[in-house]
C-alpha cells in the first residue's frame, strides 16, 4: 500500500554496510593482526549484504500485493543496473583473462546468472532471483512456508559454505556438493543466500515487531557474540570453504534489523543511491589506487599499509559515487516534483485513524465479541484491498463483503481470515467459494438446497429475515432453517439478521428494531428446543453496536463507522465514540484563468462572473464520484485552509472553483474535497448532506480513476 516511511535507521546504515562491504575487500586490520581482521572482515562485516537484502524485502516484499507490478519494476530496474556494471567492468574482466576461459559460453552465463561478472556484482543477479523467489514463496504460500523453505535452502547453501567441511564428512553430502560446485563456484547467491534476508524484511514489514530498541540491542549483542564463537571454531576447525553464511547470522540480523528500525525520523532517500554506487564503485577505486600507488611510488603506504588503503579506498569510493550522482542528476536534468500518486486526484488514507478507530470499536464491544470490518463496495470507497491489508496487520480477522468477486479478489491480495459474502452467489460457483476458504451467506432455503446439490463443502452463514424483507429466511418458517442445517453439502459457520431501523432513535423504529431482537432470539430458541446447534450469531451493524450495544452476539459488523463517519452528518447515537475520519479526497490546481466580469465559466455558461474574478481549475468531476448537483456553489473545496465554492457545472473529469478572494493562489496548491486543511474541515457528511444523500453513498461512489495513497507517501 506504501512505501515504508521514516525508517532513518535503515537508511543510515546503509551506508555503513558499504563501508563494511570495502573493509572486506581491503582487509584493514590484516597488517596489525591476522584474527583481529578475520573478526572484521569474515564476521562483523558479513552483516552487510544480508542487511542489503532484508532492506529490498522490507521495501518489496509483503504477504499482501496488488499484483506484481512492485516486482517487475525492481526486477527491470535492477536489470538495468547489472548491464551497466557489467559493461563498466568489461575491461577489468578482459585484463584478468575472464574471456579466456574453456567453454567460454557456458562459464560467461553462469557468471552472469549466478557468480557477477566481478567479484561483488554477484549481489545484483542474487538480488534479482532472491527477490523473485522470496516473493512466489510469501504471496503463494504464506510467511510461514516461506519462512520454512528459505531456512532449508539457508541450511543447504550454509553446508556448502562455513560448514563444508562436515559436508565433506558425510558421503551422500559430499557427492551432493561436488555436483552444485559443478554449476555454481560457492552457495552463497540468489538460491541459497538471499531468500531468507528478503522474507524477513517483508515479514517485518508487515508485522513489525514490537520489542523495545533495548531488546533489540540487547538480542543483537548476544546474537553477535555466539557469531563471533562460531566463526572462531570453524576457523580453528578448518571446516570453511566460503565464510559468508553462519548459523548465528539468522537472529544477528534480525535483532539488528529491528533495532534499526526503531531509529525514526526524515528519511535519508539520497543515502540509498549513494550507498549502492558505493558498492559498485569500489572495486575500480581499488584498482584506481593500486595503480597510482604504483605510478607515484607510495606503494608502501597506500596499498602495503592496509589500514591506510582501506581509508583511502573508502573515502575516494564515496567521493566519488557522489560525483557520479551529481553527474547523473545534471546530465537527467532537474528531478520534476511531480508526483504520479498525486498529480491529478486521489484518496488519501490515514492507517492510524482506522487503527484508532478499530481500537475505540473494539473496546465498545461486548466482551468475547468478534470485530468483522464490512469492507464491500471497495472498503466504501477507501480501497479494499488497502483498508483489509491494514486491519490483517492490525489482527482484524474477520471479513464481510457483498459478492464473491470482492472476496476471491482480497484472496488473491493475500487477505487472511474469514471472509463472508452477505450478497447472492450463485451455486454454480460453489466449488470457488471452496477453492478460496469463502463464507457464504445463504440467502432462503431454495438457495441453500441449490448450494448443496452442487456437491460441494462449502461454508455458510444463514441469513434470517427478521422484518426488512430483503434477503433471508423467514424467522417463523424454523423448519426450513432446521433443514439447512442438516444439509450434507453446508457447513453452518453463523446465523444472522440485519437490523433495518438501528440508526433511527425515534420511538417507532427503536420498536421495530427490539421486535427484530426478539423475533430472531425466538428463532434460536425454538431450533435450540428441536436439538440444533446454534451456529455463531450476529445482528449489529454499526448502528446496531452504537444504539444497542447491549446485544451479546458473536460477531459485530461494523462498516461506515469503521471509517470514523456515520451515514447522517447529525445522526445521534446512544453510545458517542470517538471516531476519526480516514479518507481525505484531494486534488489540485492545475490552471488559474482571469476573467472579466459578464464572462461566463463552464456547459451553458451556467456561471457569469458578476466582478473581475480568478477562476482555478481543478481535475476532479463527476467521473470520479464527485457529486455533480454540488454545481453553482451547492459545494466547496479548501485552498489554502480556505473554503472556496464550486461555480458553474461540475464537468466529467474537472471543476471550477472561485478565488479571486484568496491572496495568493498558485499551481499545484492543494486542493480538499473532503478532509482538513489546516484548521478548516470538510466533512464526507457535510458533502452528503449538500447533495441530498447518505455519507455510504458519497464515498462507496468515488471512482476507480482515483488513487489510494497513504498519508505519509505525501510528505
Amino acid at each position: 500500500m506504501t512505501e515504508r516511511q521514516q525508517y532513518r535507521g535503515l537508511d543510515i546504515f546503509r551506508l555503513a554496510a558499504a563501508i563494511l562491504v570495502i573493509a572486506i575487500h581491503t582487509g584493514p586490520l590484516a597488517q596489525i593482526n591476522s584474527t583481529a581482521d578475520f573478526i572484521l572482515t569474515r564476521i562483523a562485516a558479513r552483516v552487510a549484504v544480508p542487511f542489503f537484502f532484508m532492506t529490498t524485502g522490507f521495501f518489496l516484499i509483503s504477504k499482501y500485493h496488488f499484483g506484481a507490478e512492485k516486482l517487475k519494476n525492481f526486477l527491470k530496474k535492477t536489470a538495468v543496473i547489472y548491464a551497466g556494471a557489467m559493461i563498466v567492468y568489461l575491461p577489468v574482466n578482459w585484463y584478468n583473462g575472464s574471456f579466456q576461459k574453456t567453454p567460454l559460453l557456458p562459464n560467461l552465463l553462469k557468471d552472469i546468472v549466478l557468480e557477477g561478472t566481478m567479484y561483488h556484482l554477484w549481489y545484483l543477479p542474487a538480488s534479482m532471483l532472491g527477490a523473485s523467489l522470496a516473493w512466489y514463496l510469501v504471496t503463494k504460500k504464506g510467511y510461514k512456508k516461506a519462512l520454512r523453505i528459505g531456512t532449508l535452502l539457508y541450511l543447504v547453501g550454509l553446508l556448502g559454505d562455513s560448514y563444508y567441511g562436515m559436508a565433506q564428512a558425510i558421503p551422500g553430502l559430499n557427492r551432493f556438493y561436488s555436483l552444485v560446485f559443478e554449476v555454481t563456484e560457492q552457495t552463497r547467491n540468489g538460491l541459497f543466500f538471499a531468500p531468507i534476508f528478503l522474507i524477513l524484511g517483508g515479514l517485518l514489514a508487515d508485522h513489525p515487531p514490537k520489542i523495545t530498541r533495548r531488546t533489540s540491542a540487547a538480542g543483537f549483542a548476544v546474537s553477535f557474540g555466539l557469531m563471533l564463537a562460531e566463526g572462531l571454531m570453524l576457523r580453528r576447525l578448518g571446516w570453511q570453504r566460503r565464510d559468508s553464511m553462519y548459523v548465528f547470522l539468522l537472529p544477528c540480523m534480525l535483532f539488528l534489523f529491528c533495532m534499526l528500525m526503531q531509529i525514526r525520523g526524515k528519511r535519508l532517500r539520497t543515502l540509498r543511491s549513494l550507498s549502492l554506487a558505493v558498492y559498485l564503485l569500489h572495486p575500480m577505486v581499488i584498482i584506481a589506487v593500486r595503480f597510482a600507488a604504483k605510478v607515484l611510488h607510495l606503494r608502501p603506504l597506500l596499498v602495503e599499509h592496509a589500514f591506510v588503503h582501506f581509508l583511502v579506498v573508502s573515502v575516494l569510493s564515496v567521493f566519488g559515487a557522489m560525483c557520479i550522482l551529481k553527474i547523473g542528476e545534471k546530465l537527467g536534468g532537474k528531478k520534476s516534483p511531480c508526483n504520479e500518486q498525486t498529480d491529478r486526484a486521489y484518496i488519501e488514507l490515514n492507517v492510524q485513524n482506522l487503527a484508532h478507530n478499530v481500537a475505540v470499536l473494539k473496546k465498545a464491544m461486548p466482551e468475547h465479541c468478534e470485530f468483522m470490518a464490512v469492507i464491500k463496495a471497495e472498503a466504501y470507497g477507501h480501497g479494499a484491498y488497502q483498508i483489509a491489508a491494514a486491519l490483517n496487520r492490525m489482527g482484524v480477522r474477520s471479513f464481510a463483503v457483498a459478492t464473491i468477486d470482492e472476496a476471491i479478489a482480497l484472496r488473491k491480495c493475500g487477505i487472511e481470515g474469514e471472509i463472508l459474502i452477505l450478497g447472492y452467489t450463485a451455486p454454480e460457483r460453489a466449488r470457488q467459494l471452496r477453492r478460496y476458504d469463502l463464507i457464504q451467506t445463504v440467502i432462503d432455503s431454495h438457495h441453500a438446497a441449490r448450494l448443496n446439490r452442487e456437491h460441494c463443502n462449502v461454508k455458510v452463514h444463514v441469513k434470517i429475515d427478521t422484518g426488512m424483507h430483503r434477503l433471508g429466511v423467514d424467522f417463523r418458517d424454523a423448519e426450513s432453517v432446521h433443514r439447512i442445517f442438516q444439509m450434507e453439502h453446508l457447513k453452518i459457520c453463523g446465523m444472522f439478521t440485519h437490523l433495518c431501523a438501528a440508526d433511527q432513535l425515534d420511538e417507532e423504529s427503536q420498536l421495530f428494531t427490539y421486535q427484530q431482537i426478539q423475533n430472531f432470539e425466538e428463532l434460536i430458541k425454538r431450533l435450540k428446543a428441536g436439538g440444533d446447534v446454534i451456529p455463531k450469531v450476529h445482528m449489529q451493524s454499526s448502528y446496531g453496536l452504537l444504539n444497542y450495544p447491549q446485544l451479546q452476539c458473536d460477531y459485530v459488523r461494523i462498516g461506515i463507522a469503521l471509517y470514523g463517519v456515520l451515514s447522517g452528518r447529525n445522526d445521534a447515537t446512544r453510545l458517542s465514540l470517538d471516531l476519526k475520519p480516514v479518507l481525505s479526497l484531494k486534488s489540485s490546481v492545475i490552471l488559474l484563468r482571469k476573467i472579466q466580469k459578464g464572462e461566463s465559466v463552464g456547459y451553458n455558461r451556467a456561471f457569469t462572473a458578476q466582478r473581475d474574478s480568478v477562476i482555478a481549475i481543478v481535475p476532479i468531476g463527476y467521473a470520479d464520484g464527485y457529486p455533480r448537483n454540488l454545481s453553482q456553489e451547492k459545494g466547496y473545496v479548501l485552498i489554502g485552509a480556505a473554503r472556496v465554492p464550486i461555480i458553474g457545472k461540475i464537468c466529467m473529469d474537472q471543476l471550477a472553483v472561485d478565488v479571486t478572494d484568496l491572496p495568493k493562489v498558485e499551481r499545484g496548491m492543494p486542493v480538499t474535497l473532503i478532509g482538513r486543511d489546516g484548521n478548516a474541515e470538510i466533512c464526507a457528511g457535510e458533502v452528503a448532506q449538500s447533495s441530498q444523500t447518505i455519507t455510504n453513498e458519497i464515498l462507496s461512489r468515488l471512482g476507480n480513476r482515483l488513487k489510494i495513497i497513504t498519508a505519509e507517501q505525501t510528505v
